[in-house]
């Protein structure tokens, strides 16, 4: 009896361990962040029903897309979803159309769930940068090889061939990154070879940095370059020039 005894203890105490060892991390607080291992699916399961309703016209009911309409969306990942839902740029109003930042159609809570349908399809999930300890300097210059010559130095947009060029300054830092790594539109895609997640954080920072440039040298004038100061050179400054050279000139009499 002692002997069977014991054996039934040391099953006992293997099966705890198993347990321990093996069990889900959910039941410890280790999975999903809302502590319930289904709340994932739940996400995901909301995402599809407004997908269906919303965005299945033109991606098709599988999101595989539709040839001439809308690409599919296997494979893009949460990170593309999220940017171009966050920023308005997707639903479209029509086919074809530049996708251009606008109030998001959705609340952030569809955008959440819509985001986890789409990344359950495979892809890049949302990046996450950390600006904080992020170079200034060393953004500037990736800015200024990579981005400015589209996006104007100081980050204000412009117009390229076949697409206008949008200002960053409401952009924020994931949703630079997330750009950088999905290339939205004609926008080139930046690889973690071509630009590394540092790289991409003090871009992120420089970015950042310049919504309140400082104006040491005086008024900004829109910081848009050149044309500005240009146009109040012109308009300004030489009207008023000719104004004082009157009033302070001496008449000669014929």
């Amino acid at each position: 009896m002692r002997r069977l005894m014991e054996v039934i203890v040391a099953v006992s105490v293997l099966c705890l361990v198993g347990v321990l060892l093996f069990a889900p991390a959910t039941v410890f607080g280790q999975g999903d962040a809302s502590g319930s291992p289904t709340s994932s699916h739940s996400q995901i399961a909301r995402g599809r029903s407004l997908f269906v309703s919303g965005c299945s016209s033109c991606h098709g009911f599988a999101a595989d897309g539709i040839h001439g309409l809308a690409p599919s969306l296997h494979g893009v990942g949460a990170a593309a979803a999220d940017f171009y839902l966050r920023t308005g740029r997707m639903p479209l109003s029509a086919a074809g159309q530049e996708p251009q930042r606008r109030p998001p159609a959705y609340s952030p809570s569809q955008i959440s769930d819509l985001v986890a349908y789409v990344g359950s399809l495979g892809g890049p999930p949302v990046p996450h940068v950390q600006t904080e300890g992020a170079s200034l300097s060393r953004g500037q210059r990736l800015f200024a090889d990579n981005c400015s010559g589209c996006h104007q130095a100081a980050g204000r947009g412009g117009i390229v061939t076949g697409a206008f060029v949008p200002a960053l300054v409401d952009s924020t830092p994931t949703q630079i990154a997330e750009a950088v790594r999905v290339g939205p539109f004609l926008m080139p895609r930046f690889g973690s070879a071509q630009l590394t997640d540092q790289d991409v954080s003090d871009i992120a920072r420089y970015v950042v940095y310049l919504r309140r440039p400082p104006d040491h040298g005086g008024w900004g004038i829109g910081y848009i370059g050149p044309v500005p100061e240009g146009m109040i050179t012109w308009l300004v400054a030489i009207t008023a020039l000719l104004l004082v050279t009157r009033l302070i000139g001496e008449r000669v009499e014929r």
